[in-house]
């Protein structure tokens, strides 16, 4: 395993960061808020190629891996880009890997196959073209409902698993020009309960094959939250660092305090430890090893943890003005906590690892999803 970037991998890291630092400027994520959702800036990261940048080409996609992805998620983390990249690059690449594996309308006596994979080729066709916004529910639907559904408010387009089957649902109501049913969360993020409506859902897969499928997205979803989340806790760092070797005490820079200085340290190797844990869990995925999900999962969660430990101590350097909306803490210490709660209760995500790492007798069930536990 070899985690260096290669100079291709290098370049656009380069270009992203300068990309994402002009265009999601702190000004533009406050003025994204509460939707968490910027339409121009969403254009041209399709306009990039972003959102299908690992989608195989002859779907019309990049061609890259999940390390490639990482990359770009670490930039949007860093600067909190109001813009569901990592949800749609996670559909997209599930759409396309399923369009053409003999999936079927729910009404299967009313259409002949052709058509029915005429129509799901072509939704594919557009999403990965940028035309139409994928996400993915984190969450099996519950019912007629999903529940919680990340960028939901503003998609086209969402897959979820419904039962054994996996469900590509359109939502002609929404999408990037008519957002809608945003709930109110913490984080500023565009979630929204999404109703499955049989009219407008495409099967992609049924029975185990849908469930496998569905996880690997969720590991991937997981790999790639968890490299934002190491960006974002990065920033908090840098934002932390310059601002103890400005502000002073009694006369004092805080940044010579020891403690201070001890709990940046800590901060910093952290997070080192969670970059690693990421791009080796990317790179995993690309070697498509059976650790894969695994490795994705304990990213997510060390990131998690060590992102908003930071971006909490980074605020209280700040001391009362970290609690004010006119410093930038703020921004990275509420999605700190909230890109992770989208997934769920950590407790339950823990536990669910241990069973997979360690065996247990009988593996925790997925902790339940409340509204209120997002905002």
């Amino acid at each position: 395993m070899d985690l260096d970037f290669t100079d291709d991998q290098t370049a656009l890291r380069d270009a992203l960061r300068t990309f994402f630092e002009k265009e999601s400027s702190t000004a533009a994520v406050r003025a994204a808020e509460p939707l968490g959702f910027d339409a121009a800036l969403w254009r041209k990261v399709v306009d990039l190629g972003l959102a299908a940048i690992a989608v195989p080409e002859h779907l019309g996609g990049g061609g890259a891996g999940f390390v490639e992805l990482a990359i770009a998620a670490e930039c949007l983390g860093q600067s909190l880009a109001p813009v569901p990249l990592i949800e749609a690059a996670v559909a997209n690449d599930l759409i396309a890997s399923l369009s053409g594996a003999g999936s079927s309308l729910p009404d299967a006596g009313s259409s002949s196959s052709g058509e029915r994979d005429a129509r799901l080729d072509s939704l594919t066709a557009r999403a990965v073209a940028g035309e139409l916004l994928a996400t993915l529910a984190l969450r099996p639907a519950t019912g007629d409902l999903a529940r919680l559904v990340p960028a939901g408010a503003v998609a086209d387009l969402v897959a979820v698993l419904r039962g054994d089957e996996l469900l590509l649902l359109r939502q002609p109501d929404r999408g990037p020009a008519t957002p809608g049913g945003a709930v109110h969360n913490l984080g500023a993020l565009p979630l929204a309960d999404c109703p499955i409506d049989t009219a407008h859902a495409l099967v992609l897969a049924r029975g185990p094959a849908a469930v496998r499928a569905y996880r690997r997205a969720l590991s991937r979803w997981e790999l790639l939250t968890g490299a934002a989340l190491f960006g974002l806790g990065s920033k908090a760092l840098d934002i932390g660092v310059d601002y103890v070797m400005q502000r002073k005490a009694f006369g004092v820079l805080i940044g010579t305090f020891q403690t201070i200085q001890h709990r940046l340290a800590d901060n910093a190797i952290a997070l080192d430890g969670a970059r690693l844990l990421a791009y080796e869990a990317a790179w995993a995925q690309d070697e498509n090893l059976p650790t894969a999900d695994t490795s994705a999962t304990m990213a997510f969660l060390f990131a998690a943890e060590t992102a908003f430990k930071t971006a909490s101590e980074v605020l209280h350097f700040h001391g009362g003005y970290g609690y004010t909306l006119e410093y930038d803490i703020q921004l990275y210490f509420r999605r700190a906590k909230a890109w992770s709660l989208v997934a769920g209760d950590s407790r339950a995500a823990y536990a669910r690892l241990a069973h997979r790492v360690f065996g247990s007798t009988q593996e925790p069930a997925p902790a339940p999803a409340p509204a209120e536990r997002a905002g």
